[in-house]
């Protein structure tokens, strides 16, 4: 083998980011919101921070490989945890703080956390496991708040200024395969698996967020992340915000629609993330007060299947694109965009814009039958899409049944049913546990769903099945109505009659106050399933309702 003359040893480390971050991107800025106003730094000031976190880190001990766990909000201080403790050679742990008491202690002593770094609002919610995770040496308080049972303890702040910050020259080098990060899945079923990203996933992930069929993310952008950074390292934006010199503004725990709108207002943000709940907030808020949204050049959307209602209205109210992406904690999370190829228009440009997108370069995706028979890319034929690449997961963290029931043969099976033409577009039918199979035909919850928020009158939709004697199960509508909206379940069965295929459309209604949300924002449809299964939910059967009205 005749090998190149390349500089093939250079290594692919989050401390090139850094380097970066001090060199050439010294003048971009972090903008944090808080109780009193706005907190500014410069990139140059918080590697500052982060030169002196690194060596405070050293100093308590902290040794290559350790895990060091955050339990906070997006906020600069985050930020350079961020970067601090994985350019040491720890690896970054960031906690969920929306999981529940019970699987937030088992992932802190399933990591072996050994330092974790808080936010002073959250103490309280720490508080109900702390003394249940033995593992933990020290808990950082970030802020002035208190620090309530936490012991021992140190105050952030204090712990900066009592230590001289790091050089440049004295980080260790580190191997790109090396681990950066670790995150661990919203456990919808058992325990939560933990997702171990290297160096050079996180540094190749953030590389291509900024190709222009990807995010597009470039030093002219001012990202707004509302997507919280414990959920798949807030879909990377933070670490490509700083390699490609971009503004970050930071939301803080503040993730209301006014202001998150306020923000995008005054810091002129171009670039934002987010699940489509957020964005269903910030649309409401935003037609209601006349606000101005322009500086956006692009939304991405992600989490869940995002509604054509929801796009549709932002762009012809507020011209602000939105562009739908798909991945998952194991993907880091950038699987596929929906970006229409060039010349695509009306209906057709549309078709692209629902779909989860195409295939990001360097990852390849198939779908399998049910013997794991690969099968055709035509954009018809379905069956279970499996992805693989250099920031997929190869295995969970120190759970050997879990990756052998979902890692194969190199191929990470992503539960999603979906189909794939021949361009690479990925079409996403349904979640594998929540498809509904009618008649031994399948039924998409995730196209009911949607075309159920495109009614004016509906706030949300989540569809389940529901045990049917003749047809084995049928799907049921789990409406939310706005605030001041109405609706029958017969006006909403002839919305979608105009919409979906006639079997599709659901016999039964059940008219709820709020979905149930997931950790990290999405439809928790277990619950649902729960409570159809204990009788708490009040099913309507669309033909009683209609004879009702009728009479």
């Amino acid at each position: 083998m005749l090998e190149g003359l390349m500089q093939n040893d250079f290594q692919l480390t989050l401390a090139h980011v850094l380097e970066r971050m001090r060199t050439v991107n010294a003048t971009a800025e972090v903008v944090t919101l808080t109780d009193d106003g706005k907190r500014r730094a410069t990139y140059g000031e918080v590697v500052g921070r982060v030169d002196r976190l690194a060596a405070a880190l050293g100093g308590l001990g902290v040794r290559q490989g350790d895990r060091v766990a955050t339990f906070a909000w997006n906020t600069q201080d985050h930020l350079e945890c961020y970067l601090a403790i994985p350019c040491i050679g720890a690896v970054l742990h960031t906690l969920n703080i929306r999981l529940f008491a019970e699987q937030l202690e088992y992932i802190i002593n399933h990591a072996k956390d050994r330092i974790v770094f808080v936010d002073d609002s959250l103490v309280p919610l720490l508080e109900q496991v702390a003394g249940k995770c033995d593992c933990v040496e020290r808990y950082v308080v970030i802020g002035d708040g208190p620090t309530g049972t936490l012991e021992p303890v140190t105050r952030y702040e204090e712990l900066l200024a009592g230590s001289e910050p790091l050089h440049p020259g004295d980080y260790p080098e580190l191997s790109e395969r090396a681990a950066s990060a670790m995150c661990y899945t919203s456990g919808t079923t058992g325990n939560p698996k933990g997702v171990l990203y290297s160096h050079r996933s996180s540094v190749l992930h953030s590389l291509a967020t900024g190709l222009r069929d990807s995010l597009g993310v470039s030093r002219s952008d001012r990202i707004l992340p509302v997507v919280p950074m414990f959920h798949a390292n807030s879909w990377g934006l933070a670490y490509a915000a700083a390699l490609f010199g971009a503004d970050l503004v930071m939301p803080n725990r503040f993730l209301q629609a006014e202001p998150l709108v306020s923000l995008i207002e005054s810091e002129q943000v171009t670039f934002a993330g987010a699940v489509p709940t957020i964005w269903l907030d910030v649309l409401r808020y935003a037609n209601e007060h006349d606000s101005d949204l322009s500086s956006l050049r692009s939304v991405v959307c992600g989490g869940s299947a995002v509604p054509r209602s929801l796009m549709e209205a932002f762009e012809h109210r507020h011209g602000v694109e939105i562009v739908q992406a798909w991945g998952m904690t194991e993907t880091s999370p950038l699987g596929s965009i929906a970006h229409p190829p060039a010349g695509a228009e009306g209906e057709e440009r549309w078709e692209y814009k629902v779909s989860a997108g195409r295939i990001a370069p360097f990852v390849e995706a198939r779908i399998v039958g049910a013997e794991g028979e690969p099968l055709p890319r035509d954009g018809e034929t379905t069956g279970e899409l499996e992805v693989r690449g250099p920031w997929v997961a190869a295995g969970y963290y120190e759970d050997p049944d879990g990756s052998r029931d979902r890692f194969d043969d190199g191929w990470l099976k992503t539960g999603d049913i979906a189909s794939i033409d021949s361009e690479g577009y990925i079409r996403i039918s349904d979640r594998s546990k929540d498809v509904i199979k009618s008649g031994g035909e399948w039924i998409s919850s995730v196209e009911l769903e949607n075309e159920l928020i495109g009614h004016p009158a509906v706030r949300e939709a989540a569809v389940i099945a529901m045990p049917d004697e003749r047809w084995s199960e049928r799907p049921l509508a789990c409406v939310v109505l706005e605030d001041d909206g109405e609706a029958t379940s017969a006006e909403l069965r002839e919305h979608l009659a105009q919409r979906v295929a006639k079997w599709w459309i659901p016999d039964s209604f059940a008219f709820i106050d709020e979905v149930p949300k997931t950790s990290v924002g999405k439809f928790d449809k277990k619950v649902l399933r729960v409570r159809l299964a204990d009788g708490e939910l009040e099913v309507e059967r669309a033909e009683r309702a209609e004879r009702a009205e009728a009479s």
